[in-house]
């Protein structure tokens, strides 16, 4: 008789577990710790984050998987494969250099901020994060989703006595548990449809369904689709994402921008290509409507911003990442029609790789400015080149790589990418407005880039950089002038073993 007691693979699970412990640890130590050494719940949850990086490492020479079917080894929730080891680490790297920017506005905050709460919020969200891109099974898939979200909530109305804060937080909690209520109803559908949940029998048994059943699993595939597409803030589930990005404090938003869209992209590819790929005719018109409408909504948003008198680079920010968003959603949506699907979710990881690097130097630099310009303004960047030559010429760099301009090499190589699925997959309308939102984008990118080298109004004050943004501005710009150069490994790294 075989046992019903399943054997727990610890190795395969330790990134997403060591960051739910260190978080754990980080709460239970804030309730012991003086005020005066706050400081260091801080540097030990960035240690954490690193650690639970670095446990992929032992995790490459192959695919491993837990809690799987009892007699059935290869049904299992929880797999470490290549797509997942790729999105773990853009996940907990993201972490990492949003923990980075934490460290030191949580020490100008004078206490608005609470640190054990924050870095609690953080890590258990980084958890639920590397948690998703690993699950396969529906129920796994949810659930991830909600432990990256739930104290995501938390953390953007976490400035005490900030009613933009709250409003923000607000505007983004219940948006999101509509989006979610309406995700599960698309999950039992498509549970009453096949009576299981695991991905890969799901994409067997959908097949077959009894043709009086066939519209109410196009409509669980539809719906399944929508929570995912909140996170990755497509349109017409992005109105949440500007308030929420300005009133959030800085480093959450860094952190909404990068983690939260790699938790939603990751889900929209587990549930769509894994799952549902018999099913490519529903969700990939879809996709593909939902792509252009979402480049096009974002970019044109964002241009809207130049006509507000002072408006925020943060907003501008917020607008770019909608825009953003569209690019990535291009290859999910052409994986429906092309005959290597692999290849077109390997153009998504790889956008996202490139646009988690430089959107997160451009909050890094962000963050440093609001130091001394807490309004954030996009004025207040004009002449920064004369008060810190270094970050003037890194942001600068980091917008050339979000418009697809040399010398950001990389951003462009994501573009042509991005570009190419959707013509290898015929999907020529898509790649026409794709190119004329790249074009549309080159205009507030550009605009922005060259107010950092005007002249400065008045006598320039020198920024002094603290170290761990130095850190983090260092780090963004080491990796993105690397992959400048040698731009094809993002491609080779992020080739996804899904197939």
């Amino acid at each position: 008789m075989s046992s019903l007691v399943q054997s727990v693979d610890w190795l395969a699970i330790a990134p997403p577990t060591l960051a739910a412990v260190v978080g754990l640890v980080v709460l239970v130590a804030d309730l012991f710790i003086g005020e005066e050494k706050k400081a260091v719940l801080g540097w030990v949850s960035v240690a954490g984050l690193a650690a639970s990086a670095l446990m992929l490492l032992p995790l490459l020479d192959g695919d491993r998987a837990t809690f799987c079917l009892t007699g059935d080894a290869h049904t299992c929730s929880y797999t470490a494969d290549r797509f997942t080891l790729v999105i773990q680490f853009l996940v907990l790297g993201g972490a990492l250099l949003a923990a980075l920017l934490s460290v030191t506005a949580l020490k100008d905050a004078n206490k608005e901020l609470p640190e054990g709460e924050f870095w609690f919020l953080l890590l258990s969200s980084a958890a639920g994060a590397a948690l998703l891109p690993a699950s396969r099974d529906l129920a796994t898939l949810i659930v991830a989703l909600e432990v990256a979200s739930l104290p995501a909530f938390a953390l953007v109305g976490i400035k005490r006595g900030d009613k933009k804060s709250s409003e923000a937080a607000l505007k983004f909690f219940l948006s999101s548990v509509t989006a979610t209520a309406v995700s599960l109803m698309g999950v039992s559908f498509v549970y009453a449809t096949t009576g299981t949940l695991y991905l890969t029998q799901i994409a067997d048994k959908i097949q077959h369904v009894d043709g009086q059943f066939h519209t109410l699993a196009q409509a669980g595939v539809v719906l399944t689709l929508v929570g995912f597409a909140f996170k990755t803030a497509a349109v017409p589930f992005h109105f949440w994402v500007p308030d929420t990005y300005v009133g959030a404090p800085l480093p959450v938003a860094a952190y909404l921008s990068v983690v939260g869209k790699a938790v939603g992209f990751s889900g929209l590819i587990l549930v769509t290509v894994v799952a549902l790929p018999s099913y490519a005719d529903v969700w990939g018109p879809v996709l593909a409507a939902l792509a252009a409408l979402t480049m096009t909504v974002g970019n044109v948003g964002a241009l809207r911003q130049q006509a507000t008198r002072a408006y925020s680079a943060v907003r501008l920010l917020a607008w770019s990442s909608v825009g953003q968003a569209g690019y990535l959603l291009v290859p999910i949506a052409s994986a429906a029609y092309s005959k290597d699907a692999g290849k077109a979710v390997g153009s998504t990881v790889a956008y996202a790789l490139m646009y988690a690097v430089v959107n997160l130097g451009a909050f890094a630099v962000a963050a440093l400015v609001a130091r001394t310009s807490p309004l954030n303004r996009i004025s207040d960047y004009r002449g920064l080149y004369a008060r810190s030559p270094l970050s003037a010429l890194m942001l600068g760099f980091f917008l050339l790589c979000l418009a697809g301009l040399p010398p950001g090499i990389i951003g462009l190589f994501a573009k042509v990418t991005v570009f190419s699925a959707a013509v290898d997959a015929g999907l020529g309308w898509l790649a026409v407005v794709m190119a004329v939102n790249v074009v549309i984008a080159l205009f507030y990118y550009l605009q922005w880039t060259t107010l950092l080298f005007r002249a400065p109004e008045g006598e320039p004050e020198k920024h002094r950089v603290p170290a761990p943004l130095t850190a983090a501005i260092a780090l963004t710009a080491v990796l993105g002038i690397a992959l400048s150069g040698a731009p094809q490994l993002v491609l080779r790294f992020s080739a996804t073993g899904l197939f």
